[in-house]
C-alpha cells in the first residue's frame, strides 16, 4: 500500500472502477484529462468520455443535459475554472432544476504551487456552499477520495468533490466508514477542538500530536462533507472543550470556517480561531513553502490553540 497518493489520482483510479459496474457513468474533461487524472477513463471508455475543449460554460450544460437524458456525468476540470467560470451554467442548469451532475475540481487551493494565483483556487468551496441543492466533499487523502468519488454516485443530486494536486499523506483508517454529512473523529480531547477539511486534516492531526506532549488535549474531527455540514457533532465538541478552531485550504471568507462559525454563532457560541487564507489571492512557489506563508501548517494551528486557551483561562 501507497504511504502517499494525491486525491486527483485516486478520481481517476475510483472513476474506472464505477465505470466498469455502471453504464451510466459518463465523464466530461475540459481538455485537462492528463492533469484531472480522467485520461484513465477515457482509455478504457472512449464512447462514455467527451473531451469538451477548453469551454467549461458548454461543459457544464452538456452534463446536464446528460444527468437530464438519465446518465450519471462526472465533469472534470481545474477548481478554479469549475466554480469561477463556469458559476452560471452550474448555478442555473445545474441546481437550479437539481439535476444529478458531479463536479469533480482538480488543483484546488494553494498547494497547486508553481501555476500560481491565477489557478489556485481559495473561493471554490464559498461559491459552491452558497448554492441550493450543491453537496460538496472534500476528502482528507486518497483513500478518502475514492469513497467519496463512489458516495457521489449514490447521492441524488449535484455534487461537488474537492480534490488537489500534491500527492498527501494517508491519514484516515480505512476501516473508518465514509457517510457523506457525517463527520470523522479522529482524536479525543477536552481542552480544544480542531475542524479540518481536505489537505489539513494532516495538518491538524500532526498539531494535535505534537499538542499532546505538552499536555494538551485536542480534539481532531474532519469534515470531510463541507455541505450538509455534520451540526450536531459541531455542536457536541464546541460544547466540551474550550475553543474551536477550523483549519482549510481555503480563504476563512466562506469555507469550513465561515460555516462553522456561523453555525457556532447561532447555536453555541465559543471562543474560536479560523486557520486558512486570510482575503488574499495565492501566488507562485513549492507547495511546502506556500502552506508556511499562508499559516496553513501544524505549527500555526499550535499557535492558534495556545493563544485560544490563553484568552479563556
Amino acid at each position: 500500500m501507497v504511504d502517499e497518493m494525491a486525491t486527483r489520482d485516486a478520481y481517476g483510479k475510483a472513476l474506472v472502477e464505477l465505470g466498469r459496474k455502471d453504464e451510466r457513468i459518463v465523464v466530461l474533461d475540459a481538455d485537462l484529462s492528463g492533469s484531472t487524472k480522467t485520461a484513465a477513463f477515457a482509455g478504457e471508455f472512449p464512447q462514455r468520455f467527451f473531451n469538451m475543449g477548453i469551454a467549461e460554460a458548454d461543459m457544464m450544460g452538456t452534463a446536464a443535459g446528460l444527468a437530464a437524458s438519465g446518465f450519471i456525468p462526472f465533469a472534470s476540470t481545474f477548481g478554479v475554472f469549475a466554480t469561477g467560470r463556469a458559476f452560471d451554467q452550474v448555478r442555473n442548469s445545474i441546481c437550479y432544476p437539481r439535476l444529478n451532475v458531479k463536479i469533480a475540481a482538480t488543483h484546488t487551493g494553494i498547494t497547486v504551487g508553481e501555476d500560481g494565483g491565477s489557478h489556485q483556487s481559495v473561493e471554490d468551496i464559498a461559491l459552491m456552499r452558497v448554492l441550493p441543492a450543491m453537496t460538496i466533499l472534500s476528502p482528507a487523502d486518497s483513500w478518502q477520495a475514492e469513497q467519496a468519488v463512489k458516495a457521489a454516485v449514490e447521492v441524488d443530486g449535484p455534487v461537488y468533490i474537492r480534490l488537489g494536486r500534491p500527492k498527501v499523506p494517508l491519514v484516515i483508517p480505512q476501516d473508518m466508514p465514509f457517510a457523506v454529512g457525517k463527520g470523522q473523529v479522529l482524536r479525543e480531547g477536552t481542552d480544544i477542538t480542531i475542524i479540518a477539511t481536505g489537505h489539513m486534516v494532516h495538518q491538524a492531526l500532526k498539531a494535535a500530536d505534537k499538542m499532546a506532549k505538552e499536555g494538551l488535549r485536542a480534539a481532531v474531527i474532519n469534515i470531510h462533507t463541507i455541505k450538509p455540514l455534520d451540526e450536531e457533532l459541531i455542536v457536541f465538541y464546541a460544547r466540551q472543550t474550550k475553543g474551536v478552531i477550523t483549519a482549510e485550504e481555503h480563504s476563512i471568507i466562506g469555507g469550513l470556517g465561515g460555516a462553522v462559525a456561523e453555525l457556532l454563532g447561532e447555536r453555541c457560541p465559543v471562543p474560536m480561531k479560523r486557520i486558512g487564507v486570510r482575503d488574499s489571492f495565492g501566488e507562485s512557489g513549492k507547495p511546502a513553502s506556500l502552506l508556511q506563508e499562508y499559516g496553513l501548517t501544524a505549527e500555526h494551528i499550535i499557535s492558534a490553540a495556545r493563544h485560544l486557551l490563553r484568552e479563556t483561562s
